[in-house]
């Protein structure tokens, strides 16, 4: 968790007492380096989640505060070396402040409305962790304090783990005893393959067996995200506008109310990204003690709850988009959001983007709707790269970065490219592309393929004309 996890720490010994070193203190103030965000294409076969925590809120010894703790943990580990040790305290160390981003100023409550969201969690060595959170009130008379089930996974798929966090929410409404052999039979069972169903035998008090199916959608580069919430909130031209911003690795805050419209908005703009991947700081929601990193001079983009509205526009930011979800505005921006992309190829985008949306479209035929026209504008400025990859004989490549852009007949295009390729998001994707023979045959490959095919018959209807 690199620059986040050293601040946590900070954080957390601060909170046990301890001043810590000039370093430690210094490093609360360190601003995060690259948070990745790719989920990757997972085969299958893999176990659903490494654990599931459930985080309450327990008053301070000192005040009316309020600070939230795991209460509940499965399954519980024993016999860990003791780096293997470390590393679960930092990350069990780290959940609870993600559970309850929104601070300490808590208050018992008789009604609130459930929240489900998610938090990504990267390691120095840039494997990811995953927090599916379903916040709710306790069942129970009179007021009480909200909890969060949290289940921590390396697998990218909101729209199945929501389905499991109904199971989970189902259960806890009966006891935290049946939620254990559900869990416990989810954790024995394999991650399906896309497309594939995985079905689990439970038991419930006074209804029996039931027989659970869990489905993993046959589109797996669409399965970490639901584009439905962001197209609520904002115009097909500010998400474009985003679109922009994101591709030459600008700074990005969203604003809303509920955790639940900032976890999916901020999830759906990074997977407009595709076949890309954002690798810099990304917090889908920020924690009230981490709001200093909306002054970080390097790429970000973050969710904010709007409670904290005033404080991030008195921050000492560098240029950024401010985004308010809840009023589908734009607070601050750079200027030149419109201008960033070649406009015939914005058109495209919008043209696409505005044909065929219906109420009836199921989820992934929205996902395909409004991810499409984003993967056809990479493969329309980008999409020939593997030809401009030249091999030595042992199969490294080597990317020839002039000769790629300078093959782009239109001018438009190619002053964007020129940009482009000097990105993160350009570097990583090439540097994976030299080191493998032949290009991943992926969704993205498929459209580069289907694209080339069109170019070649309209050539060949030019010439019959002619």
């Amino acid at each position: 968790m690199d620059g986040l996890g050293r601040r946590l720490r900070a954080s957390l010994r601060r909170k046990r007492g301890h001043g810590g070193s000039l370093q430690e203190r210094e490093a609360v103030k360190e601003p995060e380096r690259a948070q990745e965000i790719s989920l990757p294409t997972f085969a299958g076969g893999q176990h659903f989640f490494e654990y599931l925590l459930v985080v309450s809120l327990k008053r301070k010894s000192s005040g009316d505060d309020y600070e939230p703790i795991i209460i509940y943990q499965f399954p519980k580990r024993e016999n860990l070396l003791r780096g293997q040790q470390e590393e679960e305290e930092r990350l069990l160390g780290a959940i609870p402040l993600f559970c309850f981003p929104d601070g300490n100023a808590w208050a018992p409550l008789t009604e609130y409305p459930r929240e489900t969201f998610s938090f990504v969690l990267t390691n120095v060595d840039g494997s990811r962790k995953i927090g599916y959170c379903r916040r709710l009130l306790p069942a129970g008379r009179g007021p009480r304090l909200p909890k969060v089930y949290c289940i921590i996974s390396c697998i990218g798929c909101f729209g199945l783990f929501s389905k499991i966090l109904d199971e989970v929410e189902k259960r806890h409404q009966i006891s935290m005893a049946v939620i254990y052999p559900f869990m416990q039979g989810l954790r024995e069972a394999a991650f399906p393959a896309p497309g594939k169903t995985v079905t689990l035998k439970s038991f419930i008090p006074d209804s029996g067996t039931e027989f659970i199916s869990l489905t993993r959608p046959l589109d797996s580069h669409l399965e970490h995200v639901d584009f439905s919430v962001l197209l609520r909130c904002l115009s097909f031209e500010q998400i474009l506008q985003i679109f922009a911003s994101a591709v030459l690795e600008r700074r990005i805050i969203f604003l809303a109310e509920g955790l639940s419209t900032l976890s999916q908005c901020i999830h759906a703009a990074a997977a407009l990204l595709y076949p890309f991947s954002w690798a810099h700081t990304y917090i889908p929601v920020v924690p009230e003690s981490l709001l200093d990193t909306v002054c970080c001079p390097t790429p970000f983009m973050v969710g904010v709850q709007m409670r904290f509205q005033q404080q991030v526009m008195d921050s000492p930011m560098e240029e950024v988009l401010l985004v308010n979800l809840c009023e589908g505005t734009f607070l601050m921006s750079v200027g030149d959001e419109k201008d960033i992309l070649p406009p015939k190829l914005q058109d495209d985008i919008l043209d696409s983007l505005g044909q065929g949306t219906s109420e009836s479209q199921t989820s992934e035929q929205l996902n395909e709707h409004v991810s499409g026209p984003f993967v056809q504008f990479f493969v329309k400025t980008v999409g020939h790269y593997a030809s401009y990859i030249k091999r030595e004989a042992n199969g490294q490549g080597h990317f020839q970065e002039r000769a790629f852009y300078k093959a782009l007949t239109s001018k438009t295009n190619r002053r964007f490219v020129k940009k482009f390729v000097k990105t993160q998001l350009f570097s990583l994707f090439i540097q994976e592309a030299e080191k493998s023979r032949n290009p991943p045959a992926g969704y993205f490959q498929r459209k580069i393929l289907e694209y080339e095919e069109q170019k070649k018959q309209k050539k060949s209807r030019e010439k019959t004309v002619k």
